[in-house]
């Protein structure tokens, strides 16, 4: 298979708006959630989540334009053959609001298709496009797909596109599931209660490494290998036994032709629920024995940003490597006992050319990604 180079990338998150500013942010231990003030929470368990600062809209349209642009004017130009592949749960269901409270909305921001074609119009994209929604590792499956094509040759750059946001539709759907913390979520901490929400967008230009050396474009690093499982066994809850997600991960190390030893960390689902922080420990124990892997999680910092999560955590993970230190879990106090050892609430620097990205989501889905450095082998 052809080696995936990752050659652009940019953020858009409650802690910053750039690849730069949000490094230091989650170095610094901070984090992005807070009092919500968009839309009216009094009747919802919690009252916080990570949204990004100032979105506006026109009367009737969704935030999601907003959202978009600001991701997408810090990318570099891209070939019109580019192809495109977006990764969202919900897109614009902020008009789903006010349809349903009689008012006037725009029903296409409701439609992947017109967003597909608003952000190939705006990029002058001409290749296939699709939006891969696979809940909560949307992002991860469409950078599994993109480095997939790239690989066997079918594909020769790829731009996926994650994005999502934090409406009351949204909200209240995880307030009456019970998921959602009323403080900061604490993940893999003994007192954890919950996830918080968060929005955000993210993009990475995908290429073959003919592609990138003919057009001089830098390595970001590379996505070296992926795997996808689903475990079959509830529709929102994980399997206890981490049956899927190690399924996914050994697929993931199979692709990228290294054993679990190369592994410098892990950055993880990480969602600060009582069973998916379980299931993951569990999992990472039957992949990595006895061996105290570092394991971090971004989303006491960017709260669970949905369609975006795999995404942005693999852009951090990119950084992690190239930098040789992986980031703080923000909300960190306690450990639970099977965490101990291996998650941390400050930096943690390491030695290695790989770290392994997973996602897990409703219907049992799980994901993997090995993130590498450019020439490891």
């Amino acid at each position: 298979m052809r080696p995936v180079w990752v050659v652009d990338a940019a953020v858009v998150t409650a802690l910053g708006a750039d690849v730069e500013t949000l490094w230091a942010e989650l170095l610094a231990g901070r984090t992005g959630i807070r009092a919500v003030e968009r839309f009216p929470i009094r009747s919802y368990g919690s009252r916080v989540a990570a949204l990004v600062a100032d979105l506006s809209a026109a009367p009737g349209r969704s935030l999601v334009h907003d959202l978009l642009e600001r991701l997408l004017s810090r990318l570099a130009p891209l070939p019109a053959d580019a192809e495109l592949l977006t990764a969202s749960t919900k897109g614009g269901i902020d008009c789903l609001e006010p349809l349903a409270r009689g008012e006037l909305a725009e029903r296409s921001d409701l439609l992947f298709p017109s967003l597909l074609d608003e952000v190939s119009s705006r990029l002058g994209l001409g290749g296939e496009a699709a939006n891969v929604n696979a809940a909560c590792a949307s992002s991860t499956i469409a950078l599994a797909r993109a480095a997939g094509r790239i690989a066997c040759g079918t594909a020769e750059e790829v731009l996926v596109v994650g994005f999502d946001l934090v409406t009351e539709f949204v909200f209240s759907g995880f307030s009456a599931l019970k998921a959602l913390s009323t403080e900061p979520c604490r993940p893999f901490d003994r007192g954890r209660t919950g996830l918080s929400l968060g929005e955000g967008a993210v993009a990475l230009r995908l290429t073959s490494e003919e592609r990138a050396r003919r057009d001089g474009r830098p390595c970001l690093g590379t996505i070296a290998g992926w795997g996808v499982a689903n475990d079959a066994t509830h529709i929102t809850a994980p399997a206890r036994d981490g049956s899927g997600l190690i399924l996914a991960v050994r697929r993931a190390l199979a692709v990228a032709g290294i054993g679990p030893e190369a592994v410098a960390a892990v950055s993880a689902h990480g969602t600060g629920t009582v069973y998916n922080d379980a299931m993951e420990l569990v999992a990472f124990r039957e992949v990595f024995g006895d061996r105290p892997v570092p394991v971090h999680s971004l989303k006491g910092a960017l709260g669970h940003t949905m369609g975006a999560a795999g995404g942005l955590e693999a852009v951090v993970c990119l950084k992690a490597l190239r930098e040789q230190r992986a980031p703080p879990t923000a909300g960190l106090r306690d450990p639970e006992p099977a965490a101990q050892g291996q998650v941390a609430a400050e930096a943690v620097p390491f030695s290695g050319s790989f770290l392994l990205s997973t996602n897990s989501g409703f219907g049992g889905i799980n994901a993997a990604l090995v993130l590498g450095h450019r020439g490891a082998a």
